[in-house]
C-alpha cells in the first residue's frame, strides 16, 4: 500500500510507503489530508501526561514546502507496463484486449526509419500484429491505427506508476485527468472499441 503525497497546492509529488509517510507526520510537514485513514502508528508515552503518541496516516497527504516536480516540465518515464496501461492493453491494430504477456511496444515509425522511442511514436500491439506490420509504417503496411498515441499528463503518470491504487486515491487522480484520456474513460471505453472492431 502507498500513500499519495501532494504538494501544498495539490500537485502529485510521489508515492510513499507507510513508513515514509509517517515521517512527514512526525516532522509536522503534513499540511492537510484527504481520503481514508490507512494505518495507525503508536509511539512512546509522554513522560508528563503518560499519553501514548499516535499517528493516523491517511491515503492522501498534502505536504509543506516547495514542490519537487514542475508538472509543465515533466515528461513521464516510459516503460512497457505504463505504455500498455495507457492503451488499456488494447492492440492499436486489431483492437483486441490482451494480457500484458501477449503485448509488445510498437514503434509507429520503425526504428530502422529513424523512429524514436517516445510516447508519441509508440502504441501497444499484440505480437501477431507487430510481426505482421514489421519494419513498415502503418500506411506502408496498410494497417491503420485504431487510436492515437499521446503523452500522459502528470496525473495520468501517477495512475500508470502504481498498480495498487486505493479507490479514494484513484477518484482524486481521475478528477484531474483530461477528459480525452483513455484512463478517464473507464472499462466501458475498451468494450466499445472492441464492439466497433467486431461490427
Amino acid at each position: 500500500m502507498r500513500v499519495l503525497m501532494l504538494s501544498a497546492h495539490g500537485l502529485p509529488q510521489s508515492w510513499l510507503t507507510l513508513e515514509e509517510a509517517v515521517l512527514y507526520y512526525a516532522a509536522d510537514d503534513v499540511r492537510w489530508t484527504l481520503g481514508h485513514p490507512v494505518a495507525l502508528f503508536r509511539g512512546g508515552h509522554n513522560a508528563v501526561t503518560g499519553l501514548q503518541s499516535v499517528i493516523e496516516v491517511h491515503s492522501i497527504i498534502g505536504t509543506r514546502g516547495v514542490p519537487r516536480i514542475n508538472p509543465h516540465a515533466l515528461t513521464p518515464g516510459l516503460t512497457n507496463t505504463k505504455l500498455f496501461a495507457r492503451d488499456r492493453n488494447v492492440c492499436a491494430y486489431c483492437g483486441k484486449l490482451y494480457d500484458a504477456a501477449h503485448l509488445t511496444r510498437e514503434h509507429i515509425v520503425p526504428v530502422c526509419q529513424q523512429g524514436r522511442d517516445h510516447w508519441m511514436n509508440l502504441v501497444t500491439a499484440c505480437k501477431s500484429c507487430n510481426h505482421r506490420k514489421g519494419p513498415r509504417t502503418p500506411e506502408q503496411a496498410r494497417m491503420p491505427l485504431l487510436y492515437a498515441p499521446y503523452v500522459p499528463s502528470i496525473w495520468e503518470d501517477f495512475i500508470l506508476r502504481n498498480r495498487r491504487i486505493l479507490a479514494d486515491q484513484m477518484e482524486f487522480l481521475r478528477m484531474h485527468v483530461p477528459k480525452s484520456s483513455r484512463l478517464a474513460q473507464g472499462d466501458d471505453h475498451v468494450s466499445e472499441l472492441e464492439n466497433c472492431i467486431q461490427a
